[in-house]
């Protein structure tokens, strides 16, 4: 082992003095690190040339011979990749395209292992987490049955905790568009101040399907039923809001001021041509809803609509703002809620979907097989949820 360390270190001093560029010095250290590591841990593994009992395992290091005996040899009967390298084309999948990814890992590792490969060990733990997902489950139905318990974002029962639901559309070869819902859980304490007027949220959980209301919410519920102080935060959508009336009556329940302001903006783009005086009926009005008075702006809104035809453009958007305002008027009492210290937008699921979703299943030119962008999805709702150990649990459990 010594000699072919030495025979590699005699083969860099022999040339580093060659070398009169920067990047050239170091993308040569490089190679040398990475030959003499793999002959490290091949020689750690002993002399198997004579040994029938091996198998040809790819690692970090390369293709390696190995005793199927070996430590190493765990959790490689399904892809001959070791553990750890399956780790590292997982965390590549899930943020970038399969193809960039096989040449992420011939740039820095120097490992040769196709897209196809990579799609393959990617997709299989995203359907290994699927199954976890399905633990869970089990674990709300059966009670009395011994089911992994579902991470929580806060550990006392009196902190106020943010559960926030939506959908957005993924191209698909079956469906076409379809849908994919993302619900994001975060506790209060979690949001920190970084500017005088921004704040950020340090921990979440994800959880996404790519399926009907009723397949998402079976899978997100066990996330939500820990915390006794939940408040809600979605737009208008009436699968969600039905959803929490039926599960979740009792709890604080609000309707983003954002979409409510936007309804609010479409009609007084039709009424008020004046472009001043538009603004400064639109500000009057989100004061007033800021100050409780939902119930005020939504009878002169009334009033108003009995003074012009329904069938104009304007009358049509402020007979929509009506029927918004009428549905969710309980969800409206954002002077309240503002002075309780409680969120009034939902923006944080909004940026989960393009965080979380789109920057990886969205990209130009994709269409995902229904399965594949499921369990894509999964990994990057794991890593974005400091979950991470979890996949590599599914690795480590691997034959």
């Amino acid at each position: 082992m010594l000699s072919a360390i030495s025979e590699e270190l005699d083969l860099w001093l022999d040339k580093e003095n060659d070398i009169t560029d920067g990047y050239e010095y170091e993308s040569e250290f490089m190679q040398v690190s990475r030959n003499i590591n793999r002959i490290l841990l091949s020689k750690s593994l002993g002399d198997v040339s004579c040994n029938r009992n091996k198998k040809k395992l790819q690692t970090c290091f390369g293709a390696l011979e190995v005793n199927k005996l070996h430590v190493l040899c765990q959790h490689t009967g399904k892809f001959g990749i070791s553990a750890k390298l399956q780790e590292i084309i997982c965390l590549l999948a899930h943020d970038h395209v399969f193809e960039e990814s096989e040449n992420l890992l011939r740039e820095f590792l120097g490992l040769e292992i196709s897209a196809k490969q990579i799609q393959r060990i990617s997709e299989y733990y995203g359907q290994e987490l699927e199954e976890l997902e399905s633990n869970y489950q089990e674990q709300e139905e059966a009670s009395d049955r011994k089911q992994p318990e579902v991470p929580v974002v806060s550990q006392t029962s009196e902190e106020p905790v943010y559960v926030m639901v939506d959908g957005s559309m993924i191209f698909t070869r079956e469906a076409k568009w379809k849908e994919i819902k993302v619900g994001r859980i975060y506790s209060g304490s979690s949001r920190v101040r970084v500017q005088e007027n921004r704040t950020l949220v340090t921990d979440s959980l994800y959880v996404c399907t790519l399926g009907d209301h009723k397949a998402f919410f079976k899978k997100f519920e066990p996330y939500v039923e820990p915390y006794r102080r939940k408040i809600f935060i979605s737009d208008g959508a009436k699968w969600i809001w039905n959803w929490v009336e039926d599960f979740y009556g009792d709890s604080v329940q609000i309707l983003d001021f954002y979409h409510a302001a936007e309804k609010l903006s479409a009609y007084a783009t039709l009424a008020y041509k004046d472009v001043v005086e538009r603004r400064e009926w639109l500000e009057q009005q989100k004061q007033r809803l800021k100050a409780d008075e939902v119930e005020n702006v939504l009878r002169d809104l009334i009033k108003t609509s009995e003074k012009i035809t329904d069938t104009t453009e304007s009358g049509k958007a402020l007979n929509d703002v009506i029927r918004y305002y009428t549905n969710n008027c309980e969800r409206m009492k954002y002077g309240s809620f503002i002075k309780k210290g409680y969120l009034i937008g939902s923006g944080a699921v909004e940026s989960a979907h393009r965080n979380v979703i789109q920057q990886r299943l969205k990209m130009s030119g994709q269409r995902w097989s229904m399965d594949g962008a499921q369990r894509i999805a999964n990994i990057r709702a794991y890593r974005k949820s400091n979950r991470w150990k979890s996949v590599i649990d599914q690795i480590k459990m691997a034959a």
